[in-house]
């Protein structure tokens, strides 16, 4: 299979491009289409086989459930079952946007996308592209991350083919994606209402409207069917291990040093205050911006893996973003990438 790279606008797409992938969504292909949060793997959500193909161009398993975005409301029906009145509050705030909703699914609704579960996840994406591609392919699609399952998520284009090529039928390609990020999942079907995972929309904006929610991002085993995307433990990895330390900035540098003139394969994910000690060393770093600018680091982090990843290195090693907000969703991406590999330095 050939993998076509359609180059669109992010902002004012080619309406003949968008109608060329909505064609191959239509007769039942899959096509990766950017969205504000990462590049995701998009497929008739009402078309068993172009659900399986996604499955299987991702070496995703079945236990894990995909989040059916759509356009406008009416591409619900069929999708969710009774809607709880938080739905209408949560969808009328962050709408179109990060965040994805748990609700009832309706009992047609192909069980494949839900992981058996009687739950579904759906989202309306912010971004051009991807609400042009839904539109003109008339139906709900289903979107996991363009991705090879476990991989860092993507960000660009290039990430999607690096990883898909010969596996999905297009790309579409318009520039890297704003956020960086996973959208935050929220549990509607329990009460209060639960963060399953913490992404684009922070929970301190989504307690601004629901007033008393709760953080759940637990750790599902790889035999049990995850309630919703991204639970799993080993998730967004490189292919050599990463491990978090968490003390002190200079008790971290310290010690990755220290650790780099034993190991010099070993790579640094680190931050702009830790690059100067990195280039004095000789370590090979990709850095993420300010430690405390979560935005900045959620927009650079799966590229910068991505980059490490490419130098065929045999250890990352990194540290925690500071702060709320979206920081909280990086800090979660980080530990799924290092498997909860965390130690934590004493002070020298």
């Amino acid at each position: 299979m050939n993998s076509e790279r359609i180059v669109v606008s992010a902002t004012h797409p080619d309406p003949v491009a968008i109608a060329h992938a909505a064609a191959i969504i239509r007769r039942g292909g899959v096509v990766a289409m950017p969205t504000e949060t990462v590049y995701g793997l998009a497929g008739d959500a009402r078309n068993p086989q172009a659900v399986q193909a996604i499955f299987t161009a991702k070496g995703r398993p079945a236990n894990d459930p995909l989040i059916v975005h759509i356009a406008d409301y009416a591409q619900l029906v069929g999708v969710v079952g009774q809607l709880p009145t938080t739905f209408a509050l949560l969808s009328e705030a962050f709408w179109p946007g990060p965040l994805t909703m748990l609700v009832p699914k309706h009992p047609d609704l192909d069980p494949a996308i839900t992981a058996g579960r009687e739950s579904v996840a759906v989202r309306m994406p912010r971004h051009a592209v991807a609400l042009a591609l839904i539109r003109a392919s008339d139906c709900p699609l289903v979107a996991p991350s363009a991705n090879l399952f476990s991989r860092p998520s993507p960000t660009n284009a290039d990430h999607v083919l690096n990883d898909l090529a010969g596996r999905i039928d297009a790309v579409l390609d318009a520039g890297s994606t704003s956020i960086g990020v996973e959208s935050t999942i929220i549990d509607l079907t329990c009460t209060p209402p639960r963060i399953l995972r913490q992404g684009g929309v922070p929970a301190e904006q989504l307690a601004t409207v629901l007033g008393d929610v709760t953080v759940h991002t637990a750790v599902v085993g790889d035999s049990d069917a995850a309630p919703a995307p991204g639970m799993l433990l080993k998730h967004y990895s490189p292919r050599a291990p990463v491990t978090i330390f968490r003390g002190t900035t200079p008790t971290i540098q310290t010690h990755i040093v220290t650790m780099s003139q034993q190991n010099p394969t070993l790579a640094w994910l680190c931050y702009d205050d830790d690059v100067a000690v990195a280039t004095q060393a000789q370590i090979p770093y990709a850095t993420l911006g300010a430690r405390d600018n979560g935005a900045m680091v959620a927009t650079r982090l799966f590229a910068a893996i991505r980059e490490l990843d490419a130098l065929a290195v045999t250890q990352i090693v990194t540290s925690e973003p500071l702060g709320g907000g979206v920081a909280a969703a990086v800090r979660d991406r980080v530990f799924r990438a290092a498997e909860g590999r965390v130690v934590t330095l004493s002070l020298v």
